[in-house]
């Protein structure tokens, strides 16, 4: 019988790339996930039954328990970069990990994957940050052998972070923390980590993940708008503005009771856009796991090409301008 993998957040931005390789890997996957109804595009991964979606609240230990059932390997893939409701950072990023350890401890799980974030700080300011080391710190207490992976910020066909930036109208394009340093990273690179961990293959402990360069923010949005072919002027908002944008945004969520969600701007997020987002000097990371991480350049174009004024034929455009009139 083929082994079995439980991937949680399995049909989300990462967990999908995990489910795909894992599956390649000739492992039956089961994906757990809130909504399974949403998730079934996961089982064109596989062969028919190798890909299954399962409900599961990772709040709830009997839930996360059933999604575990005869699993050899464990990779959690859940995260949030807001609040919402119960879906709060010490819920999600912080009790979880630690639940979902506990069980795998307790399950006979031969291999647990633990997908954080470079930045994770028990000391700071951001509750997001704060969060994520304090899911770690439980995973490597219930499960030592864990195999803990911290990716800069992640990018991929269906990222939160070009995609939303070249999605957004007008001839301005607004940033906060303009200057502060990002190692962005292919979510297919962070995917074969998580395998290699799944399966054994690479050595327990913590992994930085960046890609091959090194920019500030604003230079990340130049380069995007360079694919897209768009010309914007690039406006940075001053860091006190910024928090006072956010406290806005933040309080209309409060006062509506959560009939507004914050998907523009929180207090967490501007202290996060204040520290830079990349690998610690001195990390493992890809080299050590013999991964040779893919750069922006040879990624952006197969999936930012829709955001260009002549879209899907932009390039067909382009050549018509070297015809000569005859």
């Amino acid at each position: 019988m083929r082994k079995l993998v439980t991937i949680y957040g399995g049909s989300g931005f990462i967990g999908r790339y995990v489910a795909r390789r894992m599956a390649a890997e000739g492992w039956r996957v089961r994906v757990a996930c809130r909504r399974p109804n949403e998730a079934l595009f996961v089982r064109a991964y596989g062969v028919v039954g190798q890909v299954e979606p399962v409900p599961c609240n990772v709040r709830d230990e009997g839930s996360v328990r059933a999604a575990m059932a005869s699993a050899e390997a464990v990779v959690n893939c859940v995260g949030i970069l807001a609040e919402s409701g119960r879906n709060t950072f010490a819920a999600v990023q912080a009790e979880a990990p630690g639940r979902i350890a506990r069980a795998a401890a307790g399950s006979g799980v031969q291999t647990l994957v633990q997908i954080s974030a470079i930045g994770a700080d028990a000391r700071s300011d951001s509750l997001y940050a704060r969060s994520k080391a304090e899911g770690e710190r439980a995973v490597t207490a219930a499960f030592p052998r864990a195999v803990i992976l911290r990716p800069s910020v992640v990018f991929g066909p269906e990222d939160r972070f070009f995609n939303r930036f070249a999605a957004m109208p007008g001839p301005i394009l607004p940033l906060v923390g303009a200057d502060t340093l990002f190692q962005p990273v292919y979510v297919d690179d962070v995917a074969q980590a998580a395998a290699m961990g799944a399966l054994g293959t690479a050595a327990p402990g913590v992994y930085e993940l960046g890609g091959p360069d090194v920019e500030t923010f604003r230079a990340l949005m130049g380069t995007m708008l360079a694919v897209i072919q768009r010309r914007k002027a690039v406006a940075e908002i001053p860091m006190p503005l910024a928090r006072l944008m956010a406290l806005g945004f933040d309080t209309l969520q409060t006062v509506t009771l959560g009939l507004f969600q914050n998907g523009v701007l929180t207090r967490d997020q501007v202290r996060n856009l204040a520290r830079d987002n990349v690998v610690s000097p001195g990390a493992r990371g890809f080299a050590d796991l013999g991964i040779e991480p893919l750069a922006m350049e040879a990624v952006l174009p197969e999936y930012l090409w829709r955001y260009r004024p002549s879209g899907q034929f932009a390039a067909i455009k382009d050549s018509a301008k070297n015809l000569k009139d005859f």
